[in-house]
């Protein structure tokens, strides 16, 4: 199992755009196989400061993901409309292995 994890930079004046980015993202993931955690938008301290978290069972699985969603509609679209609203200034993109009891 792997977790990616998410650190973007966005726009303080442009957060209705991320949202609804994170929302078209969620089922985009699960699509692939994947389970989503979530976005997590700027309450609190910084306000430019967004996260998001999903899970695939290998880092072959999110390979996997990351070829094909570069092929999908659905995908292409969202990638282009945050290009076009430049909600996102920058991502960091991290991988996490869980540890259980």
């Amino acid at each position: 199992m792997i977790t990616c994890y998410l650190r973007y930079i966005v726009d303080p004046y442009k957060l209705a755009e991320f949202e609804h980015y994170g929302r078209t993202w969620i089922p985009l993931v699960e699509k692939f196989g994947g389970t989503h955690h979530g976005y997590f938008l700027p309450a609190e301290g910084a306000n430019n400061v967004a996260l998001a978290m999903f899970t695939f069972p290998s880092l072959a699985a999110y390979e996997e993901y990351r070829t094909r969603s570069l092929a999908d509609p659905e995908c292409q679209a969202a990638f282009r409309y945050a290009e076009e609203t430049r909600c996102i200034v920058s991502y960091e993109r991290s991988f996490f292995r869980p540890v259980f009891e």
